[in-house]
């Protein structure tokens, strides 16, 4: 049985050392930026994520999370774009020339109109490339047993924090901000 609780502390843990990471390197200013929308469409795109990036595990685990983060830029721009035809889009449509494999190149380049050899491309890329080698070091650390029924959720929840952090990222890049708001009172 699946200790749901271990699971969302496991999930907050990465999202919080995830975000001190984003904020460190000025990708984030110290707040997950969200909506309901972006988080509720990972639930759609989940199932076929998971089933590719489980197959990339074992060779190349650290891009078996980081792609998450690419959906989530790319989730984010369809969100601040138009979110009705976005959300129509089938999940292959994600993939690039060479499917699961250049996942990352398109939604860059094709996506989110960001040149692949530009300083922004290479920013993201290396934003992205942290959070992964971190999410994978703190998977390590739990030392679940490989393979089990608790390592296969624990992959899941950090390609769901993944994803959300990409779409913070994108979001931020949007031009989206946390402000306080003064509500009047009575």
């Amino acid at each position: 049985m699946i200790n749901k609780e271990y699971l969302d502390c496991f999930e907050s843990k990465l999202t919080d050392e995830l975000l001190r990471l984003c904020t460190s390197y000025k990708m984030l200013e110290g707040t997950l930026l969200a909506t309901d929308d972006i988080d509720n469409h990972w639930n759609t795109l989940a199932p076929e994520y998971i089933a590719d990036a489980v197959k990339e595990i074992n060779d190349y685990p650290t891009v078996s999370v980081a792609w998450a983060a690419y959906l989530g830029l790319a989730t984010a721009w369809g969100w601040d774009s138009d979110w009705t035809e976005f959300t129509k889009r089938e999940y292959k449509s994600f993939y690039g020339e060479q499917g699961f494999d250049d996942m990352d190149e398109h939604i860059l380049q094709n996506i989110l109109s960001i040149g692949l050899q530009s300083k922004e491309a290479e920013d993201l890329e290396a934003m992205i490339r942290r959070c992964a080698q971190t999410a994978v070091n703190i998977i390590r650390h739990e030392q679940v047993e490989p393979q089990s029924p608790t390592a296969f959720y624990i992959f899941t929840r950090a390609a769901k924090v993944m994803f959300r952090i990409g779409a913070a990222i994108e979001l931020k890049r949007l031009g989206y901000k946390f402000e306080k708001v003064d509500l009047p009172t009575c």
